[in-house]
């Protein structure tokens, strides 16, 4: 019993930061596969991207920068503002660095 208040403790203290940003992960999932995997799929137009690529931090900074292909276009081209702000949860919350570290697919 106190294994598992420990643990939801835990797992609060990760989320609440994520909730706070207000976006969702699963929506984020459902977006990144839809706006993005046609692209940054392995042997796509655009380099493979998956949650695994980036730390939180890095995420954090490349969403922070708002802008998408190098740099050259907004990220509000690609998705909606509520849409990327899923993406980013989702990217954020399975980075490399991440407790719950995966890809996509």
């Amino acid at each position: 019993m106190r294994h598992t208040l420990k643990a939801l403790a835990v797992i609060t203290l990760i989320g609440l930061p994520l909730l706070a940003e207000g976006g969702s992960d699963t929506k984020g999932k459902y977006y990144f596969k839809k706006s993005c995997k046609s692209c940054h799929a392995a042997g796509g137009v655009g380099k493979e991207v998956t949650p695994l690529i980036k730390t939180q931090a890095q995420w954090k900074a490349y969403f922070a920068a708002g802008k998408h292909n190098k740099g050259t276009e907004p990220l509000s081209k690609v998705a909606k503002p509520d849409q990327v702000k899923d993406i980013q949860t989702f990217l954020t919350a399975h980075a490399s660095d991440s407790p719950q570290p995966m890809t996509c697919g």
